[in-house]
């Protein structure tokens, strides 16, 4: 890292956005926090919906890949 310091990486640009969670979702991130195990209730969330979009991504890729198959399976029929 010669002529970089670690503070002046580039982070991501942040949004500020409100959101209305359930009671219950605040109580278990409010533990997790008093267990150290998430720094604030932003991260919390952040992580869930990092790990949400990446298994939808997932699934899409996999859906594409499903229905290309088969579109090829039915392509092959009409030959």
């Amino acid at each position: 890292m010669a002529g970089k310091d670690r503070n002046s990486e580039e982070k991501p640009e942040l949004r500020n956005i409100t959101i209305n969670l359930p009671d219950q979702y605040d109580e278990v991130i409010q533990k997790l926090i008093r267990l150290k195990l998430i720094p604030s209730r932003s991260e919390a969330i952040r992580t869930a919906l990092r790990e949400f979009l990446q298994d939808e991504f997932q699934n899409l890729d996999m859906m594409e890949n499903f229905l290309d198959d088969a579109l090829l399976e039915k392509k092959l029929d009409l030959e």
